[in-house]
């Protein structure tokens, strides 16, 4: 399973924005947005000039690294994207939300999504009552997800649990914390998905 194993950090310097991608670190003074707010390497403090197909890039770059997913899967989502109906940079969106791992990391179970994969992979979460370990499953609306019930004795995940009580939720997800259940009420809506990223760019990219 492929996956990025350098420092994240330098991924949220060089699209300019915080991608929440190290947990608790990315709400505190140590975050490197705070500490360095420019791109990485010799000239990222210089002034750059860039093009249409440099914006295009860069709104894709961002919604991949976001999600944690990388350029064969994202293609693969853009493509089911166009086949449903509704705008396909909406669709595209839809789908990466509603990733099993996305999910977990929505309901406060993990303190970010690639800790969220980790715990998918090690079938800690449960789909309508069956363990799913596939970091990718797509859930639909009326589908139920929740902690393994010999999980939630684990020490790390009560940890997690009380570290990300207060964290919000979204509308589309009905979160029961007595049970460590979740019910996927509907699909998200885009006003409901909260990455700055104009993905009609992304929808331009892939129509060259």
């Amino acid at each position: 399973m492929a996956r990025y194993t350098e420092a994240v950090c330098k991924l949220c310097r060089r699209e300019g924005t915080k991608l929440f991608l190290k947990g608790d670190r990315c709400y505190s003074e140590k975050c490197a947005m705070n500490r360095r707010a420019y791109a990485p390497g010799q000239h990222g403090q210089g002034r750059k000039k860039t093009s249409e197909y440099g914006l295009q890039l860069r709104a894709k770059q961002m919604t991949k690294r976001f999600y944690g997913v990388l350029e064969k899967q994202f293609k693969g989502y853009y493509e089911l994207g166009t086949k449903m109906q509704g705008k396909a940079g909406d669709n595209l969106l839809i789908l990466l939300e509603t990733r099993l791992d996305n999910i977990a990391y929505r309901c406060g179970w993990a303190n970010s999504r690639a800790e969220a994969r980790q715990l998918v992979v090690h079938g800690h979460f449960t789909v309508n009552g069956k363990k799913v370990d596939i970091p990718s499953y797509l859930v639909k609306p009326g589908d139920v997800v929740a902690i393994k019930e010999n999980s939630k004795s684990n020490t790390k995940f009560k940890a997690v649990l009380e570290n990300n009580a207060s964290r919000p939720r979204p509308n589309w997800i009905d979160v029961d914390d007595g049970t460590s259940q979740a019910k996927i009420s509907a699909f998200p809506t885009r006003e409901e998905i909260d990455l700055e990223v104009d993905e009609t760019l992304i929808v331009e990219l892939y129509s060259k």
